[in-house]
């Protein structure tokens, strides 16, 4: 019988340039996990198969960089909206522009579509919620509450409710139906970035710039747990379709979390850097995520990732398998009831101010609509994804394949290999005539089932990746990695490192902060943002202590400890100055990298 070959349980899918200038926004479809649309600084917003070269549809018509986006669930309308507060909707089957909406006064920083109804929500840097009715091309309802941009909005399954989270903190809960704030969340310390309704049962979960991940009780309204240090913010997060857990990506990592209670089942390293959007098929979660004008995808083979189902049956719940849509978090809590028809209740309850509001569109929406056109790139993609509405299969296919796993590397293997040759140490102590028997061994190709067999019971808090065991390899695998001298080894060890900042020590600290000055004026982001995550680490744990050690007396006798304690100290102390001026040019930035820069000058500013 031919060997397994053992495959990679996250990779890099495709990588395209998808604008002519900076990508500012994407988003994937959620019901095929392939489709994808792209918002640049053009103007632009381009349609794409995830895993193909070239754009298969260019809708024009905005007149200011693309700002968010949004696709409904049947991936035949998508919404846009720009830094100037307009908002088009677009048939992507017609292959023509639904409706443009007007009204907000600042960008569009979030979107969504009512699950079951003709209900676009938007919100706006104004810090405004507006409901639009895309039939009627107005806005039917406007909700008021937050002081800064709202950054996130979601339905609820049962298209009841509306969350959202804001940079004020905080993360509201609207009542469709009674047009009315139902209760606002105020636990987090930071901007909220994302919001998230529990497939089935009443749960939302919301990550933020303070790096936690919160879950709220939608009956009781109140946390049920919390997920905290985490080394970045919260960039997105993402239910499992049966519920069983949460996805939230991270700067470089997927963290699989559980809630009641709460625990990180499990961490994969995936080299995205600032991850936009995740989606859920055919048990592979797909993962995108931009750097200037380019967008990357990912692939995290899920049945290789531990989740609630990979716990061992009897220690976390019954020997009795739970089935899909029954809620796996806690049998307890409200289920949605969802309708069978659309949800028209926001319009009933809407009085309209003028007569103008209810009639037909101006002659200048009409003229702005003809100015916004549809362009088919690829008519050949074209035609195979959206004309055919009664095809018995659609592409991207609703029962797509999932995407072939790439072989693992060879140092992976090589591991593997040692690990394998450890195995007969143990099957020697056997009878002869079990030896022959291939059930009684784990498949060596499969590092998977390696290493879900070392732990039995998944502690509550995890914060290294399962089966790595960071303090044992350091500092000297950070003096070789450094010796190869090739910043990206030195990348993907400090993002190893960054997950867990307790590994930090000050011998580590004199070993890296050569490295980061080089990563802080590297021309990649993604150096840029590993580079700033170290600093920041290294400031708020040791500078004050390197200033005390520098400011203390002079000791009397030798005392060997503190002699190379003090010249680690004075090491760091004059890398950190050489740091300090580069961290000052770059305070000036505009942009994301700007605030970060800032918050680092002011944390080094006891160095002046």
């Amino acid at each position: 019988m031919a060997e397994a070959v053992a495959t990679k349980t996250a990779w890099k899918l495709h990588e395209i340039t998808a604008h002519s200038s900076n990508v500012s926004s994407l988003v994937l479809g959620k019901t095929s996990g392939r489709l994808l649309a792209t918002g640049g600084d053009d103007c632009l917003v381009n349609i794409w198969s995830v895993n193909k070269p070239n754009c298969i549809m260019s809708l024009t018509g905005h007149t200011s960089p693309i700002e968010s986006l949004q696709v409904n669930t049947n991936e035949n309308l998508i919404v846009a909206g720009s830094q100037s507060g307009s908002i088009r909707v677009w048939d992507l089957e017609a292959a023509r522009i639904l409706r443009s909406l007007l009204g907000h006064k600042a960008n569009i920083c979030s979107l969504d579509f009512h699950p079951y109804g003709s209900i676009v929500a938007s919100g706006s840097l104004d810090t405004n919620i507006k409901l639009w009715d895309m039939r009627k091309k107005n806005c039917v309802f406007r909700y008021k509450g937050h002081t800064e941009a709202v950054r996130c909005l979601r339905f609820s399954p049962d298209g009841k409710w509306l969350a959202s989270a804001a940079d004020d903190h905080t993360v509201k809960l609207w009542d469709l139906v009674a047009g009315k704030l139902v209760f606002e969340f105020t636990e987090h310390t930071g901007p909220v970035n994302v919001v998230e309704f529990h497939p089935n049962e009443y749960l939302l979960a919301s990550g933020s710039s303070d790096r936690t991940v919160r879950f709220w009780d939608l009956e009781k309204f109140q946390v049920v747990s919390c997920i905290e240090e985490e080394a970045t913010p919260v960039r997105c997060v993402l239910f499992n379709p049966d519920g069983c857990c949460l996805y939230s990506g991270f700067q470089d990592s997927l963290r699989v979390y559980g809630w009641e209670p709460e625990r990180c089942f499990d961490v994969v390293l995936v080299n995205w850097g600032k991850v936009a959007d995740l989606s859920v098929r055919n048990n592979q979660l797909i993962g995108v995520s931009f750097a200037q004008s380019t967008v990357s995808s990912f692939v995290v083979d899920l049945s290789r990732v531990t989740t609630l189902d990979c716990i061992p049956h009897g220690l976390i719940r019954d020997d009795e398998p739970l089935v899909p849509p029954t809620p796996t978090g806690s049998s307890l809590r409200r289920i949605y009831d969802r309708p069978s028809t659309s949800c028209s209740k926001p319009q009933s309850r809407v009085k309209h101010n003028s007569e103008s509001e209810r009639r037909s569109p101006s002659s200048e929406d009409d003229r702005d609509e003809k100015e916004s056109k549809a362009e088919i790139q690829n008519p050949e993609d074209y035609n195979e994804i959206f004309q055919p509405r009664n095809a018995i299969c659609r592409t991207p296919p609703r029962n797509s394949e999932p995407f072939a796993a790439p072989p693992e590397d060879e140092p992976i293997a090589a591991k593997e290999a040692v690990k394998a040759t450890r195995a007969p140490d143990v099957q020697t102590l056997l009878p002869k005539q079990e030896l022959p028997n291939p059930v009684q061994r784990p498949p060596i190709a499969s590092s998977a089932a390696l290493t879900r067999a070392e732990p039995l019971v998944i502690p509550a808090a995890r914060n290294e990746p399962i089966g790595l065991k960071a303090s044992d390899f350091l500092p000297n695998s950070v003096d070789s990695a450094v010796a190869i001298n090739d910043l990206s080894v030195v990348v993907d060890l400090l993002n190893i490192v960054n997950q867990k900042p307790s590994l930090w020590k000050l011998d580590l600290c004199a070993i890296v902060l050569p490295q980061v000055e080089k990563l802080l004026q590297s021309k990649y982001e993604s150096y840029v943002q590993t580079g700033c995550t170290s600093l920041k680490l290294i400031l708020q744990r040791f500078l004050p202590l390197i200033m005390d050690i520098l400011a203390a007396p002079p000791s009397v006798g030798v005392d060997i400890t503190r002699e190379e304690r003090l010249h680690k100290c004075r090491l760091c102390y004059k890398q950190l100055k050489n740091l300090s001026s580069i961290i000052k040019n770059k305070s000036g930035l505009s942009g994301r990298h700007g605030s970060t820069f800032r918050e680092l000058h002011l944390l080094m500013a006891v160095l002046e």
